[in-house]
Parts: structure tokens; C-alpha cells; sequence
């Protein structure tokens, strides 16, 4: 290893991982972060802005970055894992519990070891984490036991972009938010407009049928197809361990968003465990990954 870093004061750990998948033999060679992943419930961007239900809705409305507010990296301290386990729980927050239907005994949130690489062509991304060995027994995505995706945002694109991450496209009137009768209303980017820029590229692996790869984009609504830039993206559960990864082109086609250096972008992760599907999944804060450029996460050179 090349060492660990912090990333807004969460500390870097040792990874384990699997050799043999895609670029792990070179991309294990890059330093580590440790992103905790959350479960954030119904918190979509509105309930997000409202000052009588979120103490920092001013902040973000001023452009702060929530990392800003809830890691502090002199103190090395993360609140991710308390928020995370209060709304899993269906705590209520100052009207009522950002879950209102919680799972018994879910997991509150998971860190993921992190590692970035670049060979001046492509991005390897490497995740691994514990895998939590949780069952509701509700197999909302009977397909697939985990899937994991990660968004990429050139900053300055989109409305509330460099603040929360996917909250930038979680919004409370899409599908499996409460009371929402329309079951086809995905993720959105406000004023979302592909040709205009306005869009987050997504990329995802699914673990079942052999394992899935999917890329794609949210502007006005989410699609998960159409992408070019993901060359491959693979995942192993080995030892109680899963190891998810990935290896992107700097450039794609329509919805991918063109990698460079000396330039940083937007970035965040989400992972469904337990075979969920929709909202119920955890996902990190937002933070800037960059080549060259004052970033969160440095993607290292091979």
C-alpha cells in the first residue's frame, strides 16, 4: 500500500480485497479512504432545505457541502454512523421519523474502503466492505443480493450540486417515497437537461446472474443505459468480504461525464444490501474526487 488518508476526517484502514478482478492488481496500490455509507431514509433535497426539520438547511442553501457540517477532520470525527443508525431505527427527527416504515434490526450504516487509480485513460475504482449479514427476509430485488453504484458531476452543472451529493437527485416525489402515488417517478436533476450538461453520470454494479454493469445518467429523469464510458465492473463476496470494481474511460459517449486532468468532480456512492430496491439503501455524503486538482479523494497515477 501506498498508505491511507483521511477524507474529511474519516481514517483510512488497511484493505482487504480480491485478487484477480478487474484492475484490482494495479488499483490495490492506490492509498485508501474510509466513506461511510448511511441509511438516509425519506430525507429527499426538500426536507433537506427546510429549516424547521434540518438545522442546516441555511448552510446548504448557502452552497456549504453537508461534509462540512457533519465530519469534522480536526476532531476526526464522523456523525454519518449516528444519523445513519437514528433514521434506521425510525427515530423521529423534529415532526416526524425520516423512516416511517423502519426494518428490525438494519444496519444503520457500513464503511466502504475506497481506492482510486488512473493510467491516463482510465479511472479504476475499487470498494470493499464488510459484507453486514443482514436478512428482513424481504427480498425486494430478488435478483440481486447488493448493488453498488457511483455518480460523477462536473461541479457547477446542477442546482445544489457540490452540497449533498445524490440528494442533488433525491427528491421527496419520486417513487417509494411516502404518500407518492406515482410508481414510475424516478430520481431527478431539477431542471435536469442532457444536452444542456444538467445530468450526474451513474455507473452500478449488480451481483446477481453473474454479476451486472450498468451506465447511464440522471437529468430529468434517471436512465440506466446508454452510457459508454464503463468498460467493466465486477464483484466477489470472499472471506465475509465484498469487493466491488470498476474500470471507466476518461471519455464516453452522451451521459458520461468527461474525466481530465486538473479538474475535480462531484462524487458519491450508494450501496443496497439485503436484496433492496428504491430508497431503501445507504448512501455516502458528497464529496470531490480529481486528478491533479484540490479534491476530497486524489485519484492516484499507476
Amino acid at each position: 500500500m501506498n498508505g491511507t488518508r483521511w477524507v474529511y476526517g474519516v481514517l483510512g484502514a488497511t484493505l482487504l480485497g480480491a485478487a484477480g478482478l478487474v484492475g484490482a492488481a494495479d488499483v490495490s496500490q492506490a492509498p485508501v479512504s474510509k466513506i461511510m455509507v448511511f441509511y438516509p431514509g425519506t430525507s429527499g433535497m426538500e426536507w433537506i432545505l427546510t429549516g424547521t426539520e434540518h438545522g442546516g438547511a441555511k448552510g446548504v442553501k448557502r452552497g456549504e457541502p453537508c461534509i462540512s457540517c457533519h465530519i469534522d477532520v480536526k476532531a476526526k470525527s464522523d456523525e454519518s454512523a449516528e444519523i445513519g443508525e437514528k433514521i434506521a431505527a425510525g427515530e423521529k427527527t423534529k415532526s416526524a421519523a425520516l423512516e416511517p416504515n423502519p426494518i428490525k434490526g438494519k444496519p444503520g450504516s457500513i464503511p466502504v474502503m475506497m481506492q482510486a487509480a488512473h493510467d491516463g485513460a482510465n479511472l479504476y475504482l475499487r470498494f470493499t466492505w464488510k459484507d453486514t449479514k443482514f436478512s428482513s427476509g424481504n427480498k425486494m430485488d430478488p435478483d440481486h443480493p447488493i448493488k453498488l453504484a457511483f455518480m460523477l458531476e462536473e461541479p457547477g452543472k446542477n442546482e445544489m450540486d457540490s452540497t449533498g451529493g445524490c440528494w442533488a437527485t433525491c427528491h421527496t416525489d419520486v417513487r417509494t417515497m411516502p404518500g407518492v402515488k406515482d410508481a414510475t417517478k424516478t430520481k431527478y436533476v431539477k431542471g435536469g437537461n442532457l444536452a444542456a450538461g444538467k445530468f450526474f453520470d451513474i455507473n452500478q454494479y449488480r451481483s446477481g446472474k453473474g454479476g451486472m454493469m450498468i451506465d447511464g445518467h440522471i437529468a430529468d429523469k434517471r436512465v440506466m443505459e446508454g452510457g459508454k464510458a464503463l468498460s467493466e465492473a465486477k464483484g466477489e463476496l470472499k472471506d465475509g468480504m465484498w469487493t466491488v470494481t470498476f474500470v471507466r474511460k476518461f471519455a464516453g459517449g452522451e451521459g458520461d461525464v468527461k474525466i481530465e486532468p486538473g479538474k475535480a468532480y462531484n462524487f458519491g456512492i450508494a450501496i443496497h444490501d439485503d436484496y433492496t430496491e428504491g430508497r431503501y439503501h445507504y448512501v455516502s455524503f458528497g464529496y470531490t474526487l480529481g486528478i491533479d486538482a484540490k479534491a476530497d479523494i486524489d485519484i492516484s497515477k499507476l
